[in-house]
């Protein structure tokens, strides 16, 4: 093979790689293994944790492959996505279409044959409500997509926990919860400083319906709200002391830079909340992986 086919073997396989999100894959998959680490109390059995993440990345690898084939026309309007594999030419509709399939299916087959078809079938759940509810249906439709489509989005906790027990106790509702009510101001922080772009795109996001102040106010009271629910691990003994002291600071600091950007919001703060908001999920998930295993009772 020629230097010129290599080079080209090895662009195109990037542009799939990029059609997975991998970044968005890899917060999943995290949080699913947190959902599994959670779930047993020692740890699990390494077969069933590596074909549970497995199945989970595959399958969430083509939900974001599905969004992309879904959004490319939405996509080419919006400086943050427009360099995207579909908008670009990379890829075609078709080879998108057939490669989240596949994705999808192993992913699957993967979770129904090694772990457990409970975990399959929320899985699948969980594809169709992204993929297809919340893509299709909620995004263009209402400012409160976010809101209602979050509930995909924070499924990954639950897979995790189903794929370790069998089953889905409170405990696992609770890091839905958490999850869920993380998404809004997570979600509205990217939006404030992309609300031009959302604009054009013709998406009605809540800046764009509702104005920037609104949408403050919408990111205060939610990051409130997820406040209250990240503590819910402590009411329920799921956690103790190490989770306390962690959540007790993570949430003054979320609360107070929600507080900020509503007193003086700028693009930049908005940036820096959406980015706070991504490391205070990973910081908040593994302070509750560290108290499962070094707990110290309250």
């Amino acid at each position: 093979m020629s230097t010129l086919a290599l080079i080209e073997s090895d662009w195109r396989l990037r542009e799939f790689f990029e059609l997975t999100k991998p970044r968005v894959v890899a917060m999943i998959v995290f949080t699913a293994m947190i959902g599994m680490l959670l779930a047993t109390p020692g740890l699990p059995d390494p077969l069933l944790f590596f074909a549970a993440s497995l199945g989970i990345a595959l399958a969430s690898a083509g939900a974001a492959a599905c969004n992309c084939l879904a959004e490319r026309r939405i996509d080419a309007l919006m400086a943050r996505t427009r360099a995207r594999p579909l908008p670009m030419g990379g890829v075609s509709p078709l080879e998108t279409g057939m490669f989240a399939a596949v994705l999808a299916g192993l992913g699957l087959g993967v979770l129904y044959w090694l772990v457990n078809p409970l975990t399959a079938w929320l899985t699948a759940i969980t594809f169709f409500g992204y993929a297809v509810v919340y893509t299709r249906w909620l995004k263009p439709a209402t400012p409160q997509n976010i809101v209602i489509g979050g509930a995909s989005g924070a499924m990954p906790p639950v897979l995790g926990w189903a794929a370790m027990t069998g089953g889905v106790g409170h405990e696992a509702l609770l890091l839905f919860l958490i999850l869920y009510a993380w998404t809004p101001p997570h979600f509205w922080a990217l939006a404030l400083y992309r609300r031009e772009e959302y604009a054009r795109a013709g998406l009605p996001m809540l800046p764009v319906t509702h104005g920037e102040r609104y949408t403050l106010l919408s990111i205060l009271l939610y990051t409130a709200i997820l406040t209250a629910v990240s503590l819910l691990p402590l009411a329920v003994g799921m956690s103790g002391r190490l989770y306390l002291a962690a959540v007790l600071a993570l949430d003054a600091y979320y609360l107070a830079l929600a507080w900020r950007l509503l007193r003086a919001y700028s693009d930049a703060l908005a940036r820096r909340a959406f980015a706070w908001s991504i490391l205070y999920l990973g910081l908040l998930f593994a302070a509750l992986l560290l108290d499962h295993f070094f707990s110290i009772p309250i």
